[in-house]
């Protein structure tokens, strides 16, 4: 979903830009005309994830640039996403040239605890102090050579560059995330890579290819009966990952089979749900999961029965955050707008930078406010936060 007064205003401006009427666009996208008025009017601020990549398709420009992605992260302190991009993208990666930095790379056990806290800067929401670490940690990886350290350094680029909505860094973070972990020896690793490379197929709005990619890459894992609890992990994490792919283009059969397949393997897990390989599983995870998919089918009812189903303790800050607000999505889909503005308030109290990138947030709050005629002081703190008015 996207930030409210932003996606009209850019549906209109690449639809000039390409000398589109509303027609044309709404008949190349596969979706109502009226859907495309009210969006350029700015009587409706949002629309299901399947139509925006429809319309994003339609012309031919990424998803993230259509709903108006961004960060939105201070640059004092030397905060910066062109870093991330500068090392990412460096001319010393291609063949024939060698590393600039001639100095003593750091120890494997040293470069593994640096990983391991930018993990959990990741997951706690603190992506200021992430985005300031990652281009040495990034760099020093190289250096050192670890294929696994060097893979995971890649990855959090690519985690990173989505909730900023730099989808093609995303993406090319996340192949190289998978190229370093072919250099080692653990499947398991490659494979979550392959999950995180899905990921942003996914928010590029390439949902079919990031739900077959996911299937293929569980199929070649697929565990046995014998299999440790890790790989159980990897392996629903892709189900997962395919599960969101298949709500994002309303093909409910496909993502009920995902939440069945998930769910048997979730039961084989004790003790609460489980974090391998950087991939949280197990009940609560399919229950988070599960709520998200039918919030993107609009179909709150299941959506809050499946959100009962969640535990706090189960989840990292910002996947906790994540869920909050599908299942604010849901509230607002039922009507229950005082229990959404106390679900988006909890989440915002979660981590206010992690809010901030969230256009689901900023989409909920810009449909409450429209909703109400007289804003509540919660509602108007939420407002500011994400710049919503």
């Amino acid at each position: 979903m996207a930030e409210p007064g932003t996606i009209g205003r850019q549906i209109r401006a690449f639809r000039h830009e390409r000398g589109l009427t509303q027609e044309q666009l709404a008949e190349r996208a596969q979706v109502s005309v009226d859907l495309v008025k009210k969006l350029e009017q700015g009587a409706r601020q949002d629309a299901r994830a399947t139509f925006l990549m429809r319309l994003a398709k339609a012309l031919d420009v990424d998803l993230s640039e259509l709903t108006g992605k961004r960060p939105r992260i201070s640059r004092d302190d030397g905060v910066s996403v062109q870093a991330i991009r500068d090392v990412l993208l460096t001319p010393s990666l291609l063949p024939g040239f060698e590393p600039e930095d001639d100095g003593e790379p750091a120890s494997a056990e040293e470069l593994s605890r640096a990983v391991a806290q930018a993990w959990t800067l990741y997951w706690s929401g603190d992506f200021a102090e992430l985005t300031r670490r990652l281009p040495g940690l990034v760099a020093e990886a190289r250096l050192t050579g670890v294929p696994g350290l060097l893979a995971q350094a890649y990855q959090l680029v690519a985690c990173l560059m989505v909730h900023f909505g730099r989808d093609d860094l995303a993406a090319l973070g996340a192949e190289r995330a998978v190229t370093a972990a072919a250099g080692g020896d653990d499947e398991l690793q490659w494979a979550t890579l392959n999950g995180t490379y899905a990921w942003t197929l996914l928010h590029q709005g390439r949902a079919r290819e990031a739900e077959t990619h996911a299937v293929r890459v569980a199929e070649r894992i697929e565990p046995t009966f014998k299999s440790p609890p890790a790989h159980l992990v990897v392996w629903g994490g892709l189900l997962l990952t395919a599960l969101a792919a298949a709500a994002a283009e309303t093909r409910k059969t496909a993502a009920e089979e995902l939440i069945s397949l998930s769910s048997a393997a979730a039961a084989r897990i004790t003790g609460g749900d489980r974090h391998d390989y950087q991939v949280p599983f197990g009940r609560t995870q399919v229950a988070m999961q599960a709520t998200h998919a039918y919030a993107m089918l609009r179909e709150p009812g299941e959506a809050l029965r499946s959100a009962a189903g969640v535990r706090r303790e189960d989840l990292p800050t910002i996947a906790y955050g994540r869920h909050l607000l599908d299942k604010a999505q849901a509230q607002v889909d039922a009507g229950h707008d005082r229990a959404a503005e106390q679900t988006l308030t909890e989440a915002h109290g979660l981590s206010p930078v992690w809010f901030r990138h969230q256009g689901p947030a900023r989409s909920l709050v810009g449909r409450l406010r429209e909703r109400q005629t007289r804003l509540t002081p919660g509602l108007r703190q939420l407002a500011r936060s994400v710049d919503v008015g």
